[in-house]
């Protein structure tokens, strides 16, 4: 089942459907064994260390249940994770970012067969007035809460160390249908489709809505309202476009960033990265250097 899934009919919870308990969302983070996420989680386990899970869990987040951002940041020997799910209602925010941290948890447990404790967790969110008990129980340390950003803090040292169910062959066919299954969900089907294929074709030189309009025989104005029947638009298609290349020319083609921009019909490459930053949280390089292992 995919975070889409999950999300339908989002914007109507209310924190009263939820019991106004903070805790509940680390009680159901632990539900969520590597086996509930079916293709990811084999991905993950027979992943050889926990950088490389780290790398594929974060790549192909979108197969996972999480609603929220997770993005990882390196600094000064830390090794950090930091949620958020700005795109939740905030009356759910907090059950849902709590959710991914104690499933992170549940996670790394069960990567190394045995309770590893996270080096820090400071949540963005009050202190829960029953106390913290649940939380330290779970990750093994009390977590710091109103914190300006929540984060999770791992051990540098377990990075590298070889996980216990690692699997070279396994790995590698878990990554292949990892790699297809977010192709598979881009494809669109009726008008988006057509426009997505039109886009495609010409993205070093994209045409305008108004071209894509007389390319399909259509008028501009039909153009719009039939892609907003179809939750889309033609900027949003564009976009979609040109973070799904910009993404294969990163990872798998290892062009330049220069030619990557011009390929994605760009003028300047400073445009180029910060749309590339508003997708992924990070610029292109960096984006490279944290996806190392994953497009060979």
């Amino acid at each position: 089942m995919h975070g889409d899934a999950l999300s339908c009919g989002l914007t109507t919870i209310r924190q009263d459907a939820l019991g106004h308990r903070p805790g509940l969302g680390i009680e159901a983070g632990q539900r969520y064994h590597l086996t509930t996420y079916g293709i990811w989680g084999f991905a993950l386990v027979s992943s050889p260390t926990l950088r490389s899970v780290i790398d594929v869990a974060l790549r192909f987040v979108d197969l996972s249940f999480s609603l929220g951002n997770i993005r990882r940041r390196e600094e000064a020997g830390n090794v950090e994770l930091v949620l958020d799910a700005p795109d939740v209602p905030p009356s759910a925010r907090r059950f849902f970012v709590e959710r991914d941290a104690a499933g992170i948890m549940t996670i790394q447990r069960e990567l190394f067969a045995s309770p590893v404790p996270f080096r820090r967790v400071d949540f963005a969110f009050p202190r829960p007035a029953d106390g913290v008990g649940l939380y330290g129980g779970v990750f093994g340390v009390t977590p710091a809460f109103d914190a300006q950003e929540t984060v999770i803090g791992l051990d540098p040292g377990l990075l590298d160390l070889p996980l216990p169910q690692a699997n070279e062959h396994t790995a590698a066919l878990a990554l292949a249908q990892c790699r297809e299954l977010p192709a598979r969900r881009r494809a669109r089907t009726g008008l988006a489709g057509r426009v997505r294929d039109v886009l495609v074709a010409r993205l070093s030189d994209p045409p305008d809505a108004g071209e894509v309009a007389d390319l399909l025989h259509l008028g501009s104005r039909t153009l719009r309202y039939r892609l907003a029947a179809e939750d889309t638009s033609y900027r949003a298609l564009l976009s979609e476009v040109r973070e799904h290349m910009a993404e294969e020319l990163l990872i798998t083609a290892g062009l330049p960033v220069e030619q990557i921009a011009r390929r994605l019909g760009y003028v300047e490459v400073s445009s180029f990265s910060q749309a590339f930053r508003r997708w992924k949280g990070v610029g292109p390089r960096e984006y490279r250097r944290q996806h190392p292992a994953l497009g060979r």
